[in-house]
């Protein structure tokens, strides 16, 4: 019995739009992702560089772009967040059916773009939905690596059998099953999440 979701953010509650920062990017001289660009990612997804160094070493890497236009191509991935889906969500929460957790792979200009377009009420609508809310920049890991499912399940003392963990991403709902954790890995255009519950029952 599934008593814990475990949801991603992006394409699963919040509408992206993937290739747009490289499309973005294109006109700066962006050409494919490098595996210094790679490092660099996911290292900001971590946290283990700042926003400001980060724009920095872009900056020198695409010199014919101005810092906004760096923050202009690098939110351009983030597209709206659905009334419809917040709604259920929130009926999801008062239910309390279920224990709700949120972890996503996120930076913090995403996040800080995210407030400032859904404004502070309705963001916090979104925020106080989950018991706990798991940013990658905050904690310092990001999926798929196993650390950081092993992390929200501890901290929270959850069963993986009694836990059900929503990604559009099949990276990380594989690397959640091998720790026994029940998935469903939503496929983007096809799927929506407010029919999460032929997957929990």
């Amino acid at each position: 019995m599934i008593k814990n979701l475990i949801l991603d953010f992006g394409d699963v509650l919040i509408n992206l739009d993937k290739p747009a920062t490289a499309r973005e990017m294109m006109s700066y001289g962006f050409e494919k992702i490098t595996p210094e660009l790679d490092e660099l990612f996911k290292d900001y997804e971590r946290g283990f560089v700042d926003s400001e160094s980060f724009l920095g070493h872009t900056g020198k890497l695409f010199s014919r772009a101005t810092r906004q236009n760096l923050i202009d191509a690098w939110n351009a991935i983030l597209k709206d967040f659905p009334e419809y889906r917040l709604n259920y969500l929130e009926k999801m929460a008062a239910s309390k059916d279920f224990r709700l957790f949120l972890l996503s792979n996120t930076n913090e200009l995403h996040i800080d773009f995210v407030k400032e377009h859904m404004g502070t009420e309705r963001f916090n609508r979104f925020k106080n939905c989950f018991e706990a809310f798991y940013l990658s920049y905050e904690i310092g890991m990001r999926k798929p690596d196993s650390e950081i499912f092993d992390f929200v399940l501890k901290e929270n003392n959850l069963q993986p059998h009694e836990t059900l963990f929503v990604d559009d991403t099949k990276e990380n709902t594989d690397a959640a099953a091998k720790l026994a954790i029940k998935t469903w890995h939503l496929q983007v255009g096809k799927e929506d999440f407010v029919e999460l519950k032929k997957h929990v029952l």
